[in-house]
C-alpha cells in the first residue's frame, strides 16, 4: 500500500500547487496524470539492494548505508534500460526515470545522489520526496515503529526550506488532513 499512498500524496499536493505561480507552468492536467502513474516506480531501485541491508532490522552502518543510497540510480539506469527496449517513447517513463533519481535529493544540496539543490531537483523528484518522507514516517519499517500523524507533520514542517521545497512544504502542511485521508484508506491491513 505504500505505492498507492506515495501516488496518492503526490497527485493531490500536485492538484494543490496546480495554479501556484512557481508551478502553473508545470503542473498541467496531462503531467499531474503522468506524475501519477510515474510515482509507484520511485523506488524501483531497490530490487538491486542485497536483503540484508534492505531488510536490516537496525541502523545501517556506514558502508550499508552507501549501499542502500546506490537504489536511486539503479531504479533510473533500470527505466532507461526499458524505455531503450520500447519503440515509442513513454512520457511517464521520463518522469519516472526523473523520481527514481532524484526523490532523495535535498532543497539545501545535502541529499543523494547528486546533492542537487533547489529548483535544479526536479519538480517531479521534489513532491516524491515530501511524499516519500511522510509515509515513511507514518509507517512501520522492520527498524521502527509507525510515528503518529501529528508528529510526522512536525518533522515536515521542520524540514521546510532545508529538505523540501518550502512552498510545496507549505502545501502539504496546509492540506494535511486530505493526506492523512489518503493514509487512512490506504492502510496497511496486516
Amino acid at each position: 500500500n505504500h505505492i498507492l499512498r506515495t501516488q496518492g500524496y503526490v497527485q493531490e499536493l500536485a492538484k494543490m500547487l496546480q495554479t501556484h505561480p512557481r508551478f502553473v507552468g508545470v503542473l498541467t492536467d496531462r503531467y499531474i496524470d503522468l506524475l501519477a502513474r510515474s510515482a509507484p516506480l520511485h523506488d524501483i531501485g531497490k530490487v538491486g539492494i542485497p536483503d540484508h541491508v534492505l531488510l536490516k532490522p537496525g541502523k545501517l552502518t556506514p558502508d550499508e548505508w552507501t549501499v542502500m543510497q546506490t537504489h536511486a540510480k539503479l531504479g533510473s539506469d533500470a527505466i532507461e534500460l526499458a524505455e531503450a527496449d520500447i519503440k515509442i517513447p513513454l512520457a511517464f517513463l521520463t518522469l519516472a526515470k526523473e523520481i527514481a533519481h532524484w526523490h532523495h535529493e535535498k532543497w539545501d544540496g545535502s541529499g543523494y545522489p547528486d546533492a542537487l539543490a533547489g529548483d535544479a531537483i526536479p519538480v517531479s523528484a521534489r513532491l516524491m520526496a515530501i511524499a516519500d518522507v511522510f509515509d515513511a514516517l507514518i509507517s512501520v519499517r522492520v527498524y521502527k515503529p509507525a510515528m503518529p500523524y501529528p508528529m510526522a507533520k512536525d518533522i515536515i514542517a521542520a524540514g521546510r526550506g532545508s529538505h523540501f521545497d518550502p512552498d510545496m512544504a507549505d502545501a502539504f502542511l496546509a492540506g494535511f488532513e486530505g493526506f492523512v485521508q489518503i493514509a487512512e484508506h490506504h492502510r496497511e491491513t496486516s
